[in-house]
């Protein structure tokens, strides 16, 4: 990371000033949601095994072996039943949470993209278009039950959806701040220092961040490939503008441009490095293969591209499959298992890549998993943990 942000350039995060009630709030949806997915979700896990799994397969003769089993058994029980609508409330309020600070402050936060795209101090840049045609599948649902999605614009120069896709998401995993900054960024963290050890002999020039929302999981490549040109692409323009301002702040120089990755401006060739984070179950199957298809057009010769996602179905239980693919009917995320039913490693070789060149792994998270372990991971002396138990599932590949 830059060693202290540029002085004198508006903090957008800064802004965000919740009050003692508000700041309450958001620490109890917070702790709600984790008790939640963590305590209710293994109270169901035990519910299943212990009464429904036995009796529906005394009463049917057959027992439920398949996620989609698993599912039909669960449905009417009241553990899943009181799980599900306590995630649902949790997953609504961890946005609403934050829309009263965020609307105080959204003069402030609007002052704050517009010096940032007025003055550009750290050496980035932002274009938005007002023509752009947004995605049917960002613009009929409100994704992630976030209030306005990623892409509605109340005002001029808005960035509210920004902010609240920024300050809900901390409330929603557990990573609200208290008197300090938090810097973000885990995944690319973990991932960045995967693959300075992986591809020790990879030094990227340009880089590219697809669906990149604040660009907080894309700084950090940054700050291990110094003097890399950064290039981060949304089709949402109010999250680009808080990114925008984030990045200027904290002195990273990343062009921000409002873009579908399904078809970019960018010529032949253009990076050597692609990465995504949380992306591509967001889109629909058809979408996914076109932006692969972009990435291998897009990338040079010896890059890389690595995209941090959701476990394929392959690679997972059956249980594990029935709580991953809840999201699909109750988060506003209908490709969640398409995608996750697919095989990243088919979808990238009819792009174009040669098989041999193509990985999927999980990579530890480096905050919690820490250097000394991450040495013994690639000295094969350990695994990594599973996703979202202190793993995170990549995918790619080198062209």
């Amino acid at each position: 990371m830059p060693e202290a942000p540029l002085a004198n350039v508006p903090n957008i995060d800064a802004a965000f000033a919740p009050t003692h009630d508000e700041f309450a709030r958001m620490r109890l949806v917070s702790m709600l949601r984790k008790h939640v997915i963590l305590d209710m979700r293994e109270d169901m896990r035990r519910d299943f095994y212990e009464h429904v799994k036995p009796q529906t397969a005394a009463k049917t003769g057959t027992s439920p072996e398949t996620w989609r089993e698993i599912e039909k058994s669960m449905e009417p029980q009241p553990s899943y039943r009181f799980y599900s609508s306590m995630r649902y409330n949790a997953q609504e309020m961890s946005f609403n949470s934050v829309q009263d600070t965020v609307e105080r402050a959204l003069p402030e936060m609007i002052s704050a993209g517009q010096f940032a795209n007025a003055h550009n101090p750290a050496g980035g840049s932002l274009t938005v278009d007002p023509n752009f045609e947004v995605p049917k599948y960002v613009t009929t649902q409100d994704v992630h039950l976030i209030p306005g999605c990623f892409h509605s614009e109340w005002t001029s120069d808005d960035v509210a959806q920004g902010a609240v896709t920024e300050w809900g998401g901390k409330v929603f995993s557990g990573a609200l701040p208290h008197r300090k900054e938090t810097p973000g960024g885990g995944v690319a963290m973990s991932i960045g220092r995967w693959l300075k050890g992986k591809y020790p002999d990879f030094k990227p020039k340009r880089a590219l961040d697809m669906g990149t929302t604040s660009g907080k999981n894309f700084f950090p490549y940054i700050d291990y490939y110094p003097g890399l040109e950064a290039y981060a692409i949304d089709v949402g323009a109010p999250v680009l503008r808080y990114g925008h301002a984030m990045a200027e702040y904290r002195g990273y120089p990343v062009h921000f441009s409002q873009q579908n990755a399904e078809k970019t401006n960018f010529a032949d060739g253009s990076f050597d490095l692609i990465t995504s984070s949380f992306f591509f179950h967001e889109v629909p199957v058809p979408v996914t293969r076109r932006i692969i298809q972009e990435c291998y057009r897009l990338l040079a010769p010896g890059g890389i591209m690595v995209h941090m996602e959701l476990p394929p179905e392959k690679s997972t239980t059956a249980w594990d499959n029935f709580f991953w693919n809840w999201d699909t009917e109750n988060n506003n995320e209908p490709a969640y298992t398409m995608f996750r039913s697919q095989d990243p490693m088919e979808i990238m070789a009819r792009a174009g890549f040669v098989a041999e060149n193509c990985f999927e792994t999980t990579v530890p998270n480096l905050g919690t998993f820490g250097e000394e372990n991450y040495t013994k991971f690639f000295a094969g002396e350990i695994e990594a943990p599973k996703h979202g138990q202190g793993g995170w599932f990549v995918f790619g590949a080198r062209k």
